[in-house]
């Protein structure tokens, strides 16, 4: 019996990955701010950063909940409501969130909280090659 339906399990997997990170980071962000602020300023105190930090939280948290909101939306296209344009503007802001993450991680002389996102990181990459060149 053929399904009506092509759902693809690969896409729902990265989508779900990313909206659980980028969604749980970034509504902490929202309705923690003052703490996260407070956390980040001295993280950053000894960085470059240290006076951009209330701006740079502001952009990165902007950043995650768009990446995980159309992380959401990547699932309904998986599922075939939605074009594939949501799709890839979530791989494309996961990928800059983590860039931007592993940067100010890197700035702050934070080598193991740099390399703890390398392993999320290639599997945004990862979800780029399939969104990109066997989606498309």
């Amino acid at each position: 019996m053929e399904h009506i339906i092509n759902i693809d399990w690969i896409v729902i997997a990265f989508c779900g990955l990313q909206a659980i990170v980028f969604l749980q980071s970034g509504l902490d962000k929202i309705f923690n701010f003052s703490g996260n602020l407070e956390w980040l300023k001295g993280h950053f105190a000894q960085s470059p950063l240290k006076g951009m930090v209330p701006l740079l939280l502001i952009i990165l948290t902007l950043l995650e909940v768009s990446a995980g909101a159309l992380a959401v939306a990547g699932i309904f296209y998986a599922v075939g409501c939605l074009p594939i344009l949501y799709l890839q503007l979530a791989v494309i802001l996961s990928i800059k969130a983590y860039l931007a993450l592993f940067f100010g991680q890197r700035m702050a002389k934070d080598y193991e909280g740099a390399a703890s996102l390398v392993p999320y990181f290639i599997v945004a990459l990862l979800g780029a090659m399939y969104t990109f060149y066997l989606l498309a």
